[in-house]
């Protein structure tokens, strides 16, 4: 069977009002470009119909095929598990939820045909967003500009379309904390961009990233790509030794020149309790980065699957750290090798 040209990528979690209305708009779109496609969906754990539904539709077109995985593992590891089983020469993630115009998907290949290898949808407006929001967003993308060597532009999601070169890449980075805005501009290569109005989720639904979820996907992005916070607190410790130097050079001449006394108790507490925090933020700084050698070094798999559908034959072997569901085999009994007489000695 000859491989698709486009691969579309879509995780899914609790998306099963939804599933329905993304394939009914972005089937005619990809029949419309004029070239070979495939659907993959990654249901990521849903706790609704999501997975009978996308079964269904993929016993129902050959080109929409499913990937379930055992559990909730997150989007970008799910996002990481399509992109693995992707076989098209050109690869375009994207929400299910029709908040990215399919619309787009024929401006995304007409780039791509010119020579750019990838294309970013690059969102023109935030304001539904808010403005505190969208303040802390473009300063947060400012600090990992300055702080990294990777270009990450702002108001980009994982909506792009990726070269075949490109994700050969990508599907070579084994880390485990996958923030993959950072993932995706990391290999470099020929870029363009798109702007384009995102929408509402369809039907009502309500997203599942509560602020918390934010505030631990940008600490995951800046402690995955720079060690600059460590190499910060080598600054911060210098200034603090040098200006408690100076204090401390200060206070004597005060005492032996002029007779006057150092302050009492109440700064003094106010200096330790200062910097006593100041090592605490260093210590728990420290504590990312040990945590994620901690799971880098365990070696565990990135995600297990479930189930495949529409899939010809299972292709764990083209993804990155998977394990796939399968009957334990028997175990087979060693046989120990016989005992040997020991050597006669001579007498003496």
């Amino acid at each position: 069977m000859a491989l698709p040209t486009l691969s579309i990528v879509a995780p899914a979690y609790n998306e099963e009002r939804n599933i329905h209305a993304f394939l009914a708009a972005i089937v005619p779109v990809l029949e419309g470009i004029g070239e070979t496609f495939e659907i993959i969906f990654v249901n990521d754990g849903s706790r609704d119909g999501t997975l009978g539904m996308l079964a269904a539709a993929s016993s129902q077109d050959p080109r929409v095929k499913v990937i379930g995985l055992a559990r909730n593992f997150g989007k970008d590891v799910a996002l990481t598990a399509g992109l693995a089983h992707a076989s098209g020469k050109a690869v375009i993630p994207i929400d299910c939820d029709l908040q990215h115009p399919v619309e787009l998907i024929p401006e995304f290949v007409a780039k791509w045909r010119e020579g750019y290898d990838m294309v970013i949808g690059v969102r023109s407006k935030r304001d539904e967003e808010g403005f505190v929001r969208r303040t802390l967003s473009q300063t947060y993308y400012k600090v990992m500009r300055s702080m990294t060597s990777v270009e990450i532009p702002a108001n980009a999601g994982d909506y792009r379309l990726l070269d075949r070169k490109i994700l050969d890449v990508i599907n070579k980075m084994p880390e485990r904390h996958r923030f993959m805005k950072g993932i995706f501009a990391w290999p470099g290569f020929k870029v363009a961009s798109i702007e384009f109005q995102a929408r509402e989720r369809a039907n009502d639904t309500v997203t599942s990233w509560s602020f918390f979820k934010l505030w631990r996907f940008a600490l995951d992005g800046l402690f995955s790509f720079t060690t600059a916070p460590l190499k910060l607190w080598t600054y911060i410790g210098a200034l603090s030794a040098g200006g408690a130097f100076v204090y401390l050079m200060i206070t004597l001449i005060q005492k032996l020149f002029f007779g006057i006394r150092a302050p009492g108790y109440a700064s003094l507490l106010i200096v330790v309790l200062f910097f006593n925090g100041l090592l605490l933020i260093s210590n728990g700084i420290q504590g990312e980065y040990i945590a994620r050698i901690f799971e880098e070094v365990k070696g565990r798999p990135l995600y297990v699957i479930g189930q495949l559908y529409g899939f010809e034959q299972p292709q764990a072997d083209k993804a990155p750290e998977v394990v796939t569901i399968a009957e334990p085999s028997q175990p087979t009994r060693r046989e120990l090798p016989k005992p040997t007489k020991p050597p006669q000695l001579p007498r003496l």
